[in-house]
């Protein structure tokens, strides 16, 4: 009589699972345990990493940003859990729940502070991760597409670009982005002006509740669809989908890098262009980097690169600068028409004539050491301010700011709308980075500068509170200590990353996931078990 076909299956799994998994209890318990919790085979040979395998360092590094978290005095994962399936992640959140394993979820490993894939507050830990969960489908007639969130915002940005050359998608500059993390910070990118931000353009999600379940924007209900549009990443569930808007894009698009020093006038441009950034016509967005560069005589200066895409042709483009902005002196050969997704590479930093299909690889361009921090503009910041800035920034070696401008429909939606809330009022908002190469006792000095240089700036930017973008985290406005996080604690970072729309997510949080299962240094907590009822009651 021949065996059933789930026998030789169950038998399989037990074999590999038991070559894999021999000498980690932790993974042999978890590994048997998703087996019996999905109906699709685990392909345990490929889907577990374990620290005594030689891949393991490889995959852990493979799509972390900052190099800081990857040193060996760094926690590590017990081991890593690749998916290859929607219901693998069920079963990856209910075996974790069963056998008490704390986990870190990793789409596209940008998290500024490695939350994504180190666990500072509780050991052990295990790590999942969605990279093999890249599925993208666009849908032309609907205007909208499904990203899954191991996918990057570039292969997005390439899919919709393969079905039309008419249509785009509104978020990050950055295309290694994953996903999944990215559109639940917000998403800003260079049609933010005109579209508003990734999260402003989501219609439906898919993602993994507290209790294993797959979720859809209906069965989830509209508080927790409101919360993961921008509340943050790791706090709610595990996002699997989401559905966003295409957004029309005109077949010419124009884009342009002017780059001025101080012996050029640059303080100067600089001051003008805060008066103006927010005002410009929508379709135009001109960032400003700032790095501290030779002058060619074996001294160091400050450069500003006025970086811009515009969505419009050359001659319409030029008409606006020299109405709004003629100081920067935009001539026709500064500027370069293209389509759209060759502006997704130009502002992407990729070598003029780089094909699209290098958006597949996902690979990012920018792996250091780094720490970075943010804040927002509402008044523009003085020329002596900016005096003192430029020698302050010339302290360090590698120091980087990116000044992003706000106003149109930015300052159109409501602070309220989702999570994100810095809208009308913003300029503009600022990225501070400093970056380095080498071992960790290098690390203190370049940490000391950056929160000096953000002292510095506290004057000149948002107050009560001063607010920050939560998808630049940063550990130093503070973090949750375990499972019982403080609201209080929590409230400091918390008012500063989502202002007045804090109490709200955490309102949703104590609904979803009361005991914090799905918790980080900086996730959103629930409310504390005193006020768990009346927050029930009120439901």
């Amino acid at each position: 009589m021949a065996c059933p076909k789930f026998s030789i299956l169950a038998l399989l799994f037990i074999l590999v699972s038991a070559s894999v998994t021999a000498s980690d209890p932790m993974l042999e318990k978890f590994s048997q345990c998703v087996f019996l919790n999905t109906e699709i085979l685990v392909p345990v040979a490929t889907a577990f990493y374990t620290p005594n395998t030689t891949s393991f360092n490889t995959f852990l590094q493979s799509s972390a940003q900052n190099l800081r978290y990857l040193v060996p005095s760094q926690p590590k994962p017990e081991f890593i859990f690749t998916p290859f399936h929607d219901t693998h992640v069920q079963a990856a959140v209910i075996c974790s729940k069963q056998l008490g394993i704390h986990i870190r979820v990793r789409s596209g490993g940008h998290d500024y502070e490695g939350l994504s894939y180190v666990s500072q507050m509780e050991k052990p830990f295990v790590l999942v991760d969605l990279s093999r969960l890249r599925g993208v489908k666009v849908d032309i007639d609907d205007n909208s597409a499904w990203a899954q969130a191991g996918a990057t915002i570039g292969e997005l940005y390439y899919r919709i670009s393969q079905k039309s050359k008419t249509h785009g998608f509104p978020a990050g500059l950055c295309t290694s982005l994953g996903v999944g993390g990215h559109i639940t910070g917000g998403a800003y990118g260079p049609m933010m002006r005109k579209y508003g931000l990734g999260a402003d353009n989501v219609i439906d999600a898919r993602i993994v509740d507290v209790n294993g379940r797959i979720l859809d924007r209906e069965s989830m209900g509209e508080d927790l669809f409101w919360a993961i549009r921008g509340g943050g990443g790791a706090s709610f569930g595990i996002i699997l989908w989401w559905k966003v808007r295409l957004v029309p894009v005109p077949s010419t698009v124009t884009v342009f890098t002017v780059p001025r020093t101080l012996e050029q006038g640059a303080t100067e441009l600089l001051y003008r262009w805060q008066q103006v950034a927010d005002k410009l016509d929508e379709d135009l967005f001109i960032r400003v980097i700032i790095s501290v560069n030779d002058n060619g005589k074996g001294k160091k200066t400050v450069g500003a690169a006025f970086n811009s895409v515009f969505l419009g042709g050359v001659d319409r483009l030029l008409h606006i600068m020299g109405e709004s902005f003629p100081e920067l002196g935009l001539t026709r050969k500064d500027c370069t028409e293209t389509s759209w997704i060759g502006s997704v590479l130009y502002i992407g930093g990729f070598p003029s004539g780089t094909p699209p299909e290098i958006l597949l690889q996902g690979k990012s361009t920018f792996k250091n050491y780094f720490k970075a921090k943010s804040d927002f503009v509402r008044e523009p910041i003085p020329e002596k301010a900016l005096e003192g800035l430029w020698k302050r920034l010339m302290e360090e070696e590698s120091p980087l700011m990116i000044w992003n401008p706000y106003g149109g429909m930015m300052s159109k939606i409501s602070d309220s709308e989702i999570p994100f809330p810095h809208r009308k009022g913003n300029i503009f908002k600022i990225q501070y980075l400093t970056s380095w190469q080498g071992e960790e006792k290098n690390t203190t000095n370049h940490m000391e500068w950056i929160r000096r240089l953000y002292n510095y700036m506290a004057p000149y930017v948002s107050m009560f509170p001063r607010t920050a973008y939560v998808n630049y985290r940063d550990l130093d406005l503070g973090v949750n200590k375990g499972i019982n996080a403080s609201f209080i604690k929590a409230s400091v970072w918390g008012v500063k990353y989502f202002k007045d729309n804090f109490n709200r997510l955490v309102h949703v949080k104590t609904k979803v996931d009361p005991d914090n299962f799905f918790r980080h240094e900086q996730s959103i907590p629930p409310f504390p078990q005193l006020l768990k009822g009346a927050v029930q009651g009120l439901e």
